[in-house]
């Protein structure tokens, strides 16, 4: 028996081994996109920066949606800096799309030049659809449903009668 081993080990025929067959690579998967992102567009930075914080805090559930305003010019005076939104889109977007907020005027003028593929406007009023918009997205709604929250603010009725 010993002998039928040793020579068994040493005959490369009988000890070949038949090759395993190749590992097909998996394509990488993609994860899925996150959630919608609100970018907040206004000709002052202090006011996005309030309205983002004050929608965020509203969520209250949780880990709010990506929010990030776009407010004043980059020197920080007021306007609108077509640049600030770009970045703000940007770090707003997590693969899901991405609703603007505006204020007024030229803040809508220039958000209408960076719209498209996934990046909508809301005809909505601003604190208002600002903060349907991040809980409606915070919630887990699609682009569409954020859309739709946000320019149902323009309903909301403050006094009847």
């Amino acid at each position: 028996m010993l002998i039928t081993a040793l020579y068994e080990a040493t005959d490369p025929a009988l000890c070949a081994v038949a090759p395993e067959p190749p590992v097909e690579e998996q394509p990488e998967e993609r994860s899925a996109p996150g959630r919608v992102g609100v970018v907040l567009v206004s000709h002052s930075r202090e006011l996005a920066a309030a309205t983002a914080a004050l929608a965020k805090s509203l969520y209250g559930a949780g880990d709010p949606a990506p929010v990030a305003p776009a407010g004043g010019l980059a020197d920080g005076g007021t306007g609108t800096s077509a640049e600030l939104i770009r970045r703000a889109i940007g770090d707003a977007d997590e693969g899901a799309g991405v609703v603007l907020v505006c204020d007024m005027g030229s803040a809508v003028l220039t958000a209408r030049t960076l719209a498209g593929d996934g990046v909508r406007i809301a005809d909505t009023p601003f604190v208002e659809g600002a903060v349907a918009a991040v809980v409606t997205a915070s919630a887990g709604g699609d682009l569409a449903a954020v859309l739709a929250a946000a320019e149902d603010a323009r309903t909301y009725r403050k006094v009847t009668g």
